[in-house]
């Protein structure tokens, strides 16, 4: 028996046989041409060609994964079409004489070794992306046939790593758990097995095996240990295996059993002793993620980061394209409130058609509502959108990153603006314009706008020593615990270097979130959490004692949270 510990990335027990995944990496040769013009055609037919697969890889992504995480894909094409990519390309075939084979992979292999050497991990984890988006275009250049990802049986998968394209591929069904050699937790493999709910461990220093080996792999996912049996092993410590296997059997039914039992708290509420509700919610980052939010019992959407409309755009999103995705999203959840989050990029989410400039600590920089209150015209389409869409359901809006009174002030001034718009708009239009809003007249209309809820994050130890100022400028607060932390404790989150600084239970955080709730029900306004923290079940019943009105969390959590506050 041979053990093995890695990073674990997605929770619970897999036990099944194993496979050596390969991908299959095509060898590329150098070769001199001298026919540019030629080499140059060839590059452009395979991107063109590639861009077109890679259209045709996010429709199949958002039936199974859903549009946040599909969204790779469309960042794939535009760092296709990308003229730094290209540009590469171009230069290495014009410069070098050499088949477009060799111009792509070296351009692939360059750009990989940047993000690679990136501290952030997510930064580090798009190094994939350049290679997957390179192999590709090679792989159409020489005529070669994508992987299938075809299994012939339920089993688990092996593998250096597995690229966007590979894991969509795979055969959902028959695959049991994750391990792989390279990856982080923001790789694409440990996300889609935490959408897809299966155990999975990264970073393993596990050795190839023979893909046709024989053997039994235990994956745990909740300690990131990885056990392997092979025939061979088997003659020797049987007995050490089979006391192993038995216990991990075990912890599985246990794990299943409280599945089943998570599934019989659907419906039920959650009340203190005073008689007031608190309410699980749901984090999601775009329409597709509704379902799970309702399959899990979400109370409603206590986050909805806006800015993943933005993220997965070649250019800014216009104010219908967003009006139709915050329409839907009220009308999915049917009555139940969607706090939709003004778009916070900047920090660890770049987008190049902002035109950001380079920041030496971006944390601290020029992101979220810094953006919006300096970039007003953005600012408003948003607005404007998220106000049309309130009169079709239940919607809240919540702006991140507040630090000041004035910050909040004005944004009150610039939503007020927006509304009176709006209105005008509404007066003025037809009354088949009108029908289209479901409302029937102005005053119906202005009442509607006027009554949807403004919320501000308390990410920021800033907003939580003004808390009971801003508390009374506003409809309720929402904590990010992630940032909260990390600008409290002065660690950045990103840095793995300072794991184990980074300490969401420390005291001063906790002293924090208590004092924002206090100054909120002062004000008479209610408190969520929607960071991390949210689904910690070792502070579940530390946050109810402190009187916090909302939990919001990814919707696989909720279950877990709300049997932690019912059962125990």
């Amino acid at each position: 028996m041979k053990q093995y510990t890695g990073r674990p990335a997605s929770s619970g027990i897999a036990i099944s046989a194993f496979t050596e995944w390969s991908s299959g990496q095509l060898s590329v040769e150098k070769k001199q041409n001298q026919n540019v013009d030629q080499e140059l055609a060839r590059y452009e037919a395979a991107k063109d060609e590639a861009v077109t697969e890679l259209g045709e890889l996010y429709t199949k992504a958002v039936q199974e994964v859903g549009e946040e995480k599909a969204a790779v894909f469309e960042v794939h094409q535009m760092l296709l079409m990308d003229t730094a990519f290209t540009c590469s390309v171009q230069s290495i075939i014009r410069e070098q004489s050499v088949n477009a084979e060799y111009a792509v992979d070296q351009t692939g292999q360059e750009l990989a070794a940047m993000f690679e050497a990136m501290d952030d991990e997510y930064m580090k984890a798009r190094s994939a992306d350049m290679k997957d988006i390179a192999g590709r275009v090679v792989r159409i250049l020489q005529g070669s046939a994508e992987c299938s990802g075809t299994l012939e049986e339920p089993c688990i998968i092996i593998a250096d790593d597995l690229s966007p394209s590979e894991t969509i591929r795979l055969d959902k069904s028959k695959v049991l758990a994750f391990v792989t050699r390279q990856g982080s937790l923001q790789s694409h493999t440990a996300i889609l097995a935490r959408t897809m709910g299966i155990p999975a461990v990264v970073g393993v220093p596990i050795p190839k095996y023979a893909s046709h080996q024989s053997g039994t792999c235990i994956v745990d996912g909740n300690q990131g240990n990885v056990y392997i049996e092979t025939a061979e092993d088997a003659r020797t410590d049987g007995k050490e295996w089979q006391n192993l296997l038995n216990q991990y059997q075990e912890k599985q039914a246990v794990d299943q059993k409280q599945k089943q039992l998570l599934q019989q708290l659907k419906g039920k509420p959650i009340y203190r002793k005073d008689g007031s509700q608190m309410k699980l919610c749901a984090n999601i980052g775009g329409v597709s993620d509704i379902d799970a939010a309702l399959l899990n019992d979400a109370d409603g959407v206590g986050l909805f980061r806006s800015e993943f409309l933005y993220l997965k755009s070649a250019d800014y999103p216009t104010e219908e394209e967003q009006f139709a995705a915050y329409k839907e999203a009220v009308e999915k959840m049917d009555g139940r409130q969607v706090i939709i989050r003004t778009l916070d990029i900047g920090a660890d989410k770049q987008i190049d058609y902002f035109n950001l400039e380079h920041e030496d600590n971006p944390a601290l920089g020029y992101r979220a509502i810094r953006i919006c209150l300096t970039r007003e015209e953005i600012f408003r389409t948003q607005l404007r959108a998220l106000y049309r869409a309130s009169a079709f359901g239940n919607l809240a809006i919540m702006f991140p990153m507040i630090t000041a009174l004035w910050e909040v002030k004005r944004i009150k001034e610039i939503a007020a603006e927006v509304r009176e718009e709006l209105i005008i708009g509404y007066t003025a239009a037809t009354n088949q314009e009108k029908e289209d809003t479901t409302l029937r007249n102005t005053e119906t209309y202005r009442k509607t706008l006027e009554g949807v809820p403004l919320g501000i994050m308390v990410e920021t130890p800033a907003a939580v020593m003004l808390s009971e100022e801003l508390a009374k400028e506003v409809d309720f607060f929402s904590i990010g615990t992630n940032d909260l932390t990390q600008y409290t404790l002065a660690v950045d989150r990103q840095n793995r270097n300072l794991e184990k600084f980074y300490d969401a239970h420390h005291p001063a955080v906790l002293q924090m979130i208590r004092m924002t709730v206090e100054n909120s029900h002062k004000a008479g306004i209610w408190t969520g959490i929607c960071g991390e923290l949210a689904a910690d079940v070792s502070l579940t019943q530390t946050f109810m004692e402190m009187g916090v009105d909302e939990l919001s969390m990814s919707p696989s959590s909720i279950l877990k949270v709300k049997h932690e506050l019912l059962c125990k």
